[in-house]
């Protein structure tokens, strides 16, 4: 039986439109259908690089007698939760409530209404202790609906309300220096001194936190703060989570020592990570920090840029449906690739042994020392991955979502300016670009696109946020005037349409005129990459130092409640705050603004921007141009006819510098 996902922008959605389930995309339809046939809606949410949501579409979604049953007693949906982060929000919370977990697959039983009366995740094709099959379940379910389909909607109500119960916004509260130091101890608790990191397994990159980290030390001079970034950035670049062939980080360390990755490479750990190393670089001239920044934007631009100038949105886990087989390594095949003596070699220098690091006697490639012979690594590592471009490769989910690269955008602009590399600036003004071209669509910003096509699904307030921060990086590196302009109209859209009227500082993840789902999800955690609310907050602070009188104060105002409305998780829970820390950090020091005018050519300006950017903490703003030809740049003349540094902190300016000794002095 054909489905309906063969049009899908969704390259997930597409995994699956051979399936023999009846598959209906999200949206009214399906539900209509359901309350034509009274029955309820099976809602089965993934993504295309989910290592397990492969094992059950084939365990269970390609087999012809569950399907059979599917079809039989619901209307069954398929969700990409990567184009619809609103709808897995909402069912997720629910899931999580019912279960006390959540992940994907996520399998959600719905009323034609739309209202969750039974949430779970994987489920296995032959029952397990504690779990039943997924056959099972769909006939328990289709026989509950049948016999108690009342007491089933009653429930589901129940549910709904209780979930709207515990929606209440946080109270507003405080975010001072006492918050900012109390979240670098509460770190320090949950710190691996041994491994980096937070916690036990499973590890995953706490890139948000990590910035906030630096930038805490740059502000306070903390030890311990700059222990823990630079520890954690050592540790995930010389484990297995790294690609020590090619650059760009994994989803994931299933171990807590970094050792094996879930294998799936994505965009939004890959930018914010890149945005990290860059950083550290910046700060302590990390030899390591700079080569894998470095790596990981070649990675980006290499491997994840698509043919219309955007960046894909993830490497899937698996390859031909066994995860990790393009990039785990035996002892006998790297003798094979690199001849016995380099094989020998390169097996010690990676931690590759008999006895393997992963599965079925294979290990995973870790650089835990720097080798002795550099030029000896670069030939075994250039051998390495042409003999891996050999192999077959992962899936690649190459549509285009509009937040995920924001995030990259900002990254590459920052970090091709701080390592001074123009081409990755030009791949980030490329995505800009496509981004206004195909993902703005009067006025409005769509989720995402695939082939140059935009899909139907509506921006949610991370995509105005993170492409609005990754504008504002874009304009500080090039001066360029349109993307200040569409940055603010982003923000603007976004206070509009996302900000609750009647309480300052909330924001919720769909806009006002959006599809209505059975409760409009709003969630102010930071998880793997900054939620809604603190990516607008950050690009609210940036922009109120940058946009300009007329609109400075609104726009601070508004980050500054947005902020106070984190306050607590901030406290109680900081590595479920990272990218709140990190904006706080930067609204604690004003945010620093520092302003270089020359006229266009004059060296003397550009020594000055170069030593202003060596000291520029995270979080500061740095714009170069002649007097007057931007906001920032406005009634800052020349000093004597020569170039000169305005250093600003909030709301009160130092007097103009105009040596490098002066500047860096200003900065320290």
């Amino acid at each position: 039986m054909p489905n309906r996902l063969a049009e899908s922008t969704s390259p997930y959605l597409l995994q699956h439109a051979d399936n023999p389930v009846d598959w209906w995309p999200w949206g009214e339809e399906a539900f209509a259908e359901a309350r034509r046939r009274d029955v309820p809606v099976l809602l089965s949410v993934g993504y295309a690089a989910c290592h397990w949501c492969h094992v059950m579409a084939h365990e269970s979604f390609e087999d012809p007698e569950t399907a059979e049953l599917m079809n039989a007693n619901f209307v069954n949906v398929k969700v990409d939760r990567e184009e619809r982060p609103d709808v897995d929000a909402v069912y997720m919370e629910a899931t999580q409530a019912m279960t006390g977990q959540g992940g994907w697959p996520m399998t959600c039983f719905l009323t034609p209404e739309g209202e969750p009366f039974h949430c779970g995740t994987y489920y296995p094709p032959a029952p397990r202790p504690g779990m039943p099959s997924f056959s099972q379940l769909v006939r328990a379910v289709g026989e509950a609906w049948r016999e108690r389909g009342d007491e089933v909607r009653d429930s589901a109500k129940r549910i709904v309300a209780q979930l709207a119960e515990h929606a209440a916004p946080l109270p507003l509260s405080t975010v001072d220096e006492e918050v900012l130091a109390g979240a670098v101890s509460r770190l320090m608790t949950d710190f691996d001194a041994h491994n980096g990191g937070f916690g036990d397994a499973p590890k995953f990159p706490p890139s948000m936190v990590l910035e906030f980290l630096l930038r805490h030390h740059e502000r306070t001079g903390s030890v311990e703060a700059l222990t823990m970034a630079e520890d954690t950035f050592e540790a995930m670049a010389r484990g297995g989570m790294y690609d020590q062939l090619a650059g760009g980080f994994a989803r994931y360390s299933v171990d807590a020592g970094w050792v094996v990755p879930h294998f799936e490479k994505m965009l939004y750990d890959n930018a914010l990570l890149l945005r990290g190393y860059a950083h550290l670089a910046r700060r302590t001239g990390s030899p390591l920090a700079s080569r894998v920044a470095t790596e990981t934007a070649e990675f980006l631009i290499g491997e994840m840029l698509t043919p219309e100038g955007g960046f894909a949105a993830s490497l899937d886990a698996d390859t031909d449906g066994v995860e990790g087989l393009t990039y785990a390594w035996t002892p006998a095949q790297l003798t094979e690739a690199l001849g016995a003596e380099d094989g020998e070699w390169a097996a010690r220098l990676l931690g590759v042994t008999e006895e393997g690091t992963f599965e079925h006697g294979t290990s995973t490639l870790q650089l835990r020392a720097d080798p002795d012979d550099v030029d000896r690594w670069e030939r075994v590592r250039a051998h390495l991955l042409g003999a891996r471009a050999g192999r077959a490769q992962p899936g690649r989910d190459d549509k285009v979502v509009t937040a995920w690269n924001g995030m990259a955008i900002a990254a590459l602009a920052d970090a091709g300016t701080a390592l001074n590399r123009p081409q990755w600036i030009e791949a980030a003004t490329s995505a800009a670009d496509l981004l206004l071209r195909r993902h703005m669509v009067e006025g409005r910003l769509l989720r995402s696109s695939r082939n140059g096509v935009a899909g139907a699904a509506a921006g949610v307030l991370e995509d105005y946020g993170c492409l609005a921060d990754g504008l504002l990086a874009l304009y500080q590196a090039t001066t360029t005037p349109k993307w200040l302009h569409t940055a603010t109209f982003l923000l603007d859209t976004a206070l509009e349409h996302f900000g609750d009227p009647d309480e300052a500082g909330v924001f919720y993840d769909t806009a006002d005129d959006a599809e209505k789902l059975v409760r409009r999800p709003s969630d102010v955690s930071d998880n793997a990459s900054p939620c809604g609310s603190s990516s607008l907050a950050g690009a609210l602070l940036t922009a109120s130092a940058l946009a300009g009188a007329d609109r400075a104060a609104r726009y601070r105002d508004a980050a500054e409640h947005a902020i106070a409305r984190a306050g607590l998780l901030a406290a109680r829970a900081p590595r479920f705050a990272g990218w709140w820390l990190a904006v706080a950090e930067a609204r604690q020091r004003g945010p620093l603004q520092v302003a270089v005018v020359g006229e266009a050519g004059d060296e003397r300006r550009q020594e000055l921007a170069r030593a202003a950017l060596a000291a520029l903490p995270g979080g500061a703003l740095l714009l170069v141009g002649e007097p007057d030809e931007a906001p920032l740049l406005a009634d800052r003349p020349l000093v004597d006819g020569a170039p000169a540094a305005y250093v600003c902190r909030g709301y009160v300016c130092d007097r103009p510098v105009t040596s490098i000794d002066e500047v860096v002095s200003a900065l320290s």
